[in-house]
């Protein structure tokens, strides 16, 4: 495939979204060579879907391949980096929402073919919620019987489809994860706005962990990323079945934040808080809060994030920690930005370390 010759954009929509999100996107999958040349090939927000897509095609195109000739090991890899090429395409991109929903349909299936064929498998899950269903997806480590489970839930532009190199290193020590499209997120968003009390969703999903012969429920911890690590700990505060929480670059106070937040992420959350207008979904925004509620968190909770967020400042996390009552790591990675996907080294292994200990995995 030829480089494209490199397009200097003015869409601030892409020169936002290349300066803030590569990290994210070459760290949970993408080839560097691939962000470079898709990028650097668009020059107006409105084709961004569209060209990720094109390119997520080609993955998906080997994966079939593979599928068809049954060699399931290049099959799983492609397919499953293919669904988050297609999961970057429609992450943000909420101003055609019929594009949008096609990249993301696209998504799931790609994931879901991979899901077999991933080291360890993955397994489709409904969980019952209110009268419809959130999906989900299980995977269990080899060897471990009645592993303990890590729920994760994701935040406001990402999905369960992106969550595999946040799996691996819990898998990697006995941990089982349960990656779930929650309210306003992946196949939940069409049916369920976002919601400030996560914890009505995450009740469902323990409820489901629950019902399983094949995992320990009484070791039980959750990980949220970006305003996933709002919902997390937002949980931890109600829902004592939660014995650890990981906390990772979310906001004390989504509405204080909300005004600084990048243009791209404001109208995502208009779309997915179902606003009719920013001043509404400015309203909601203020429902995303930990005031007055951050104290009732009694488990161990892992908090972090990069000094350098320009979405989620530091400041928040520190706040979080002096407010919570049960033992705290608090981990403010230098140079690192939101989520510190840029200095993902600084904080993966060394969180899954602290996960498994509290949770007597391995």
């Amino acid at each position: 495939m030829a480089t494209p010759a490199p397009v200097k954009s003015t869409d601030t929509r892409i020169t936002s979204a290349i300066g803030h999100w590569g990290p994210r996107f070459v760290t949970n999958g993408v080839s560097l060579t691939d962000f470079e040349e898709v990028t650097a090939s668009i020059n107006s927000w409105d084709d961004w879907c569209a060209a990720w897509s094109a390119r997520a095609a080609v993955h998906e195109q080997m994966g079939r391949e593979a599928l068809a000739a049954q060699r399931f090991l290049s099959a799983g890899e492609h397919l499953q980096r293919a669904g988050v090429y297609y999961h970057f395409g429609k992450f943000l991109f909420v101003q055609d929402l019929a594009q949008m929903k096609a990249a993301h349909m696209k998504a799931v299936e790609c994931r879901k073919l991979a899901a077999p064929y991933l080291r360890p498998p993955g397994e489709r899950v409904e969980m019952p919620y209110e009268g419809k269903w959130l999906a989900g997806i299980l995977r269990k480590p080899a060897g471990v019987e009645r592993p303990p489970v890590l729920v994760f839930a994701c935040g406001l532009d990402s999905c369960k489809e992106e969550t595999d190199a946040y799996e691996q290193p819990f898998l990697a020590r006995g941990i089982a994860t349960l990656a779930f499209d929650g309210p306003g997120q992946g196949e939940g968003e069409y049916d369920f706005a976002i919601r400030g009390d996560y914890e009505i969703a995450v009740k469902a999903v323990i409820d489901y962990v629950e019902t399983r012969r094949d995992l320990d429920p009484t070791r039980l911890g959750i990980a949220g990323i970006s305003l996933g690590g709002y919902y997390a700990p937002r949980a931890a505060a109600f829902d004592k079945r939660i014995k650890a929480c990981l906390a990772l670059g979310g906001p004390y106070d989504w509405g204080e934040a909300f005004a600084g937040v990048p243009d791209l992420t404001r109208e995502a959350f208009r779309v997915r808080s179902k606003s009719a207008t920013l001043e509404e979904a400015r309203r909601k925004a203020a429902t995303l809060t930990l005031k007055g509620i951050a104290h009732n968190i009694t488990c161990p909770i892992y908090i972090m994030n990069g000094k350098l967020d320009r979405i989620v400042p530091a400041k928040d996390c520190e706040r979080l920690a002096a407010e919570v009552k049960g033992p705290v790591v608090l981990n403010l990675v230098d140079e690192g930005n939101h989520i510190a996907n840029n200095r993902a080294y600084r904080w993966r292994t060394q969180s899954a370390d602290w996960m498994a200990e509290q949770l007597k995995a391995g």
